[in-house]
């Protein structure tokens, strides 16, 4: 071999890429250890799973942030399993998210879409399209009239957190489901749900609904969400997001960055950060670069953070990075000490060891 010269660039140019290999081993887990070797989205989506080990292993607070069509793309499973297992502490998911997540969990489907199927041929059979996914509109307003039938049970002389609302849905929702979804698992798991737009969700016609057919005067406590969400990161001792989809999904969790004065103290930033999204996003936040501005992407960052920006659509890489968790995740679980959340009512306190 030719020994190189030395050269200016040589401090810089220390680990080559290395091509991704073709062999037997079928496990997926392997599979991204050989892609942290090459570059772009390779690289960033096995650090992606790296990184949520890492984040396990250092006992931090994982808050999973989504958005978008990860119901109708076929996320459920996967979402439930990471929650069952404790591999998240905290959801904050969109009310469309979590409308579809009920609209499965009650048995129905979504369904695949062809090219070929004109929107007005499925609007004349009251078929919903969502992407290249397909959903019967009676159904959905079926899920409609479930949320309804939940809100006649509570007690309508005081208001409710949407907290508080989500959980009480789960419960409802584990007496009949016949497989797991995010509410389920998350009550199920004793973990808080977070929807920081409920109302211009699909979730929002159940309760106009009530309200028309049944006259119930159902309120929402905002406030007290952006309460317990401050009482989580001041008590949180290191955190880590996970977002999917959009980054508008965990603007809900950056709030506690905003609100920290209130409580007269200093915002830590995240120590881990992973977003899985087709967001377009300027390369200076994109590249490991701590001179560009990852709180774009990420929120606030503690320094020196570890990242991993995966430009994919959720569907296509949560299957790879979940199906890896499940086959390294088990030794990093064992010793993880993990928030405990108690649900007294209305009043949610957590207790991080």
């Amino acid at each position: 071999m030719v020994a190189q010269k030395k050269t200016k660039a040589s401090k810089f140019l220390t680990v080559p890429t290395r091509p991704v290999p073709i062999d037997r081993d079928r496990s997926v887990a392997g599979l991204l250890e050989k892609m942290e070797g090459a570059g772009f989205g390779a690289k960033q989506l096995a650090e992606a799973h790296r990184i949520w080990l890492d984040m396990l292993d250092d006992n931090s607070t994982i808050y999973l942030c989504g958005s978008g069509n990860l119901i109708p793309s076929g996320m459920r499973r996967l979402l439930a399993y990471v929650i069952k297992n404790r591999f998240v502490d905290v959801i904050v998911m969109s009310g469309t998210v979590l409308f579809q997540d009920i609209h499965e969990t009650l048995g129905r489907n979504h369904y695949q879409a062809h090219a070929s199927m004109s929107d007005e041929e499925l609007d004349a059979s009251e078929v919903v399209r969502i992407g290249d996914t397909l959903a019967n509109s009676e159904e959905y307003q079926e899920a409609d009239e479930w949320i309804g039938s939940v809100i006649n049970q509570l007690d309508l002389s005081r208001a409710y957190s949407t907290r508080e609302f989500l959980h009480l849905m789960g419960r409802e929702l584990a007496e009949i489901a016949h497989e797991d979804g995010i509410m389920t698992a998350g009550f199920k798991s004793r973990i808080p749900i977070f929807c920081p737009d409920l109302v211009g969700s699909e979730l929002s016609v159940g309760i106009a609904r009530a309200r028309f057919e049944k006259k119930s005067q159902f309120t929402f406590d905002t406030t007290q969400d952006t309460m317990e969400m401050m009482q989580i990161a001041q008590k949180t001792r290191n955190s880590g997001i996970i977002t999917l989809g959009s980054t508008c999904s965990q603007n809900m969790v950056n709030m506690a960055e905003i609100s920290s004065y209130i409580t007269r103290t200093t915002p830590r930033g995240h120590k881990y950060a992973i977003s899985v999204t087709t967001d377009s996003v300027p390369l200076e936040i994109r590249t490991p670069s701590f001179a560009g501005n990852h709180t774009g992407m990420f929120g606030k960052l503690l320094r020196g953070a570890t990242t991993a920006y995966v430009p994919s659509d959720p569907s296509i890489a949560l299957p790879m990075i979940i199906t890896a968790l499940s086959q390294t995740a088990a030794k990093f679980m064992k010793g993880r000490k993990r928030p405990n959340f108690s649900f007294s009512g209305k009043d949610l306190t957590i207790d991080v060891p």
